[in-house]
């Protein structure tokens, strides 16, 4: 057995894949350019140390279960004019989840609060946190089959708490039952302090309690949780979705009226 399988093998045995694939040619390039054992020691090290990292970035983006990859580079502040470009800029460095803050994206419909959060998130994973993607009508479900099943404190615990970034899209989308709106003030009181929260709503905070079965006493002691420590980003526009719907001719005329009233239906 040669010294090159000797190594081969002992990579593998370890579980180091890019040791395995880079060591031979990091070698050669080592002995070309004269660098010391160290230098080639190092650069090996650090080429598994990355391969190891983007192995954990692609299981942390599974994890989250995001609908679609989204960045902010996408995000088109020109036709959202009303979203505040430089604050979203500041959240990007994602101390606000060192500091356990949440935010919370209020808008109409179309205007890209999902967008933002998702690529807040997807920044997240990047930089190795764990997150968690889910719209707040499926967190409900889960947390209702949870209840019935005997498990809610394990999945709380699972799936609530083990993300350190948890990003809950459309609250208001769909209106809460009793029993749904007790899970989700759990959610918020248990992550209270413990761990960052993004939220995505349509609704202003003076109509948060329609979605959550009308009791404004339970609303107002969730709305104090999750705004104690957060950043409010307000976006204004008209939907974009709608914008590419006028462009091939689907709708000829609309205003910005007709979409906030409620007269146009489209998701965030």
């Amino acid at each position: 057995m040669t010294q090159e399988t000797r190594i081969i093998t002992h990579c593998e045995q370890l579980s180091l894949e890019q040791m395995k694939l880079n060591f031979n040619h990091l070698a050669q390039e080592a002995a070309k350019h004269q660098k010391s054992f160290t230098d080639f020691f190092e650069t090996l090290l650090q080429t598994e140390i990355e391969g190891q990292q983007n192995r954990t970035r692609q299981a942390l983006v599974k994890f989250a279960g995001f609908p679609a990859i989204k960045t902010l580079d996408d995000y088109d502040f020109k036709f959202a004019v009303g979203a505040p470009k430089k604050l979203i800029q500041e959240l990007s460095s994602l101390s606000f989840i060192e500091r356990n803050e949440n935010i919370v994206l209020l808008g109409p419909s179309g205007v890209g609060k999902t967008h933002l959060a998702m690529a807040l998130g997807y920044l997240a994973t990047q930089r190795l946190i764990k997150t968690r993607f889910v719209p707040a009508s499926d967190l409900m479900l889960q947390l209702a089959t949870a209840h019935r099943q005997g498990r809610l404190d394990e999945f709380i615990k699972r799936h609530v708490m083990a993300p350190k970034l948890l990003i809950i899209d459309e609250i208001g989308y769909l209106p809460f039952g009793r029993e749904e709106a007790n899970h989700f003030f759990q959610v918020i009181a248990k992550r209270y302090e413990r761990g960052s929260i993004i939220v995505t709503s349509n609704l202003a905070f003076s109509q948060w309690h329609t979605a959550f079965a009308q009791d404004a006493t339970l609303t107002a002691a969730m709305l104090d949780r999750l705004l104690h420590h957060s950043h409010l980003v307000q976006i204004q526009g008209e939907s974009y979705r709608l914008k590419e719907k006028r462009k091939a001719g689907f709708l000829t005329t609309l205003n910005q009226h007709e979409v906030a009233s409620g007269k146009v239906v489209g998701q965030n």
